[in-house]
């Protein structure tokens, strides 16, 4: 195995665990709490804290309740200009 390829193999294994560290990410109690309705309501089928779920909520974003896009805006899960965008 020559040293290029080495160094290629170790740097993408470094970023395929540090990617897995972050989507491993917990959800913020509030956002436990004020999502929970609609997690059971459009996006049950997908396991927490999975990439799918977190496409689910997306696709239903203009669904959610208030308090939860609020929860999730303030947990950081998105950003207030990403809601607005999506209102309009």
């Amino acid at each position: 195995m020559n040293k290029y390829f080495a160094g290629l193999l170790i740097a993408s294994v470094s970023v395929a665990c540090f990617a897995g560290a972050v989507q491993a990410k917990s959800y913020t109690k509030a956002v436990q709490k004020y999502c929970q309705a609609d997690y059971k309501k459009y996006c049950g089928d997908y396991g927490l804290e999975t990439t799918g779920l977190r496409s689910c909520m997306d696709r239903n974003g203009k669904s959610l309740s208030k308090s939860c896009v609020r929860a999730l805006v303030q947990s950081g899960e998105t950003s207030q200009a990403y809601v607005k965008r999506r209102k309009n």
